[in-house]
């Protein structure tokens, strides 16, 4: 079982360079389901694997120009702030359980996965529906949605903290509708954003009181990193709506199974 989770941690990267997104979709539930690790804990290390991949794929993307670094400071500060003081300070706050219906105990964990399937499900639906509006050339100028990619940035943020999701399948329909961003741009833009808020959570899980598996972190990393550049290559072959609509129903498909999994099949 450990073997097959490095093998599909080079899908994490593949994703990622891919899309953009979907890393942490893909790195959350191989580290509970496959290796075994505690969700809380799973979390935390999906924020270090998914932060580190995306910032090797940002770099990539960066010298091929296909990052908008004012796009990542203006939706980058307040979601940075948001997952750091979500995972130092909100976190340590839920209790184990957080309520009993029957013999349903609704666990921290269990909670955690369907909140995670739960917004895995209406970020589905923003990538699956066709766009009212064209696809904006790459050489267009950009036009910004200040307040509201502001906004969208912190609940990012939050969502992030809570379930140790990059959020790459929450900034890539921000930055495409907001930000009237070219699909192939916001993949770039997106894995920036996701690598800086991501590790600045992480850092928020060592000063708490996590004991940390360095050699399971390092080695699934190194998987992930490596699939990245796969992605990459097969981004330039295949055009951004499709990219778009089919990791829509991608995302669709695992937040039913996760929903399914822990409230049924326990």
């Amino acid at each position: 079982m450990e073997i097959l989770g490095y093998a599909l941690a080079v899908l994490v990267g593949v994703s990622l360079g891919l899309i953009g997104s979907g890393g942490s979709i893909l790195t959350v539930p191989i580290l509970v389901y496959i290796m075994a690790v505690n969700p809380v804990l799973a979390t935390a290390y999906s924020l270090f694997i998914v932060g580190s991949t995306a910032l090797v794929g940002g770099i990539q993307s960066a010298l091929l120009k296909k990052v908008d670094f004012k796009t990542v400071a203006i939706f980058g500060v307040p979601a940075i702030a948001a997952v750091y003081a979500t995972r130092m300070w909100l976190m340590p706050l839920i209790p184990a359980e957080i309520f009993t219906i029957g013999n349903f105990v609704l666990t921290k964990n269990i909670g955690l996965m369907l909140l995670f399937a739960v917004v895995m499900i209406l970020a589905s639906v923003s990538m699956i529906r066709p766009g009212k509006q064209k696809e904006q050339d790459e050489n267009a100028p950009r036009v910004y949605n200040y307040p509201m990619i502001l906004l969208e940035g912190v609940v990012v943020g939050l969502l992030t903290g809570l379930v140790g999701a990059g959020g790459g399948f929450l900034i890539i329909p921000a930055l495409v509708i907001l930000a009237r961003m070219p699909m192939k741009l916001a993949v770039g833009t997106s894995l920036f954003i996701i690598a800086a808020k991501s590790l600045i959570g992480f850092i928020g899980d060592l000063q708490g009181n996590e004991v940390i598996d360095w050699k399971l972190l390092g080695i699934f990393t190194a998987f992930s990193v490596g699939g990245i550049f796969i992605g990459i290559l097969l981004s330039k072959k295949i055009p951004g709506q499709k990219l778009k609509k089919g990791f829509g129903w991608f995302v669709l498909v695992m937040g039913i199974y996760i929903i399914i999994k822990e409230l049924f099949l326990k």
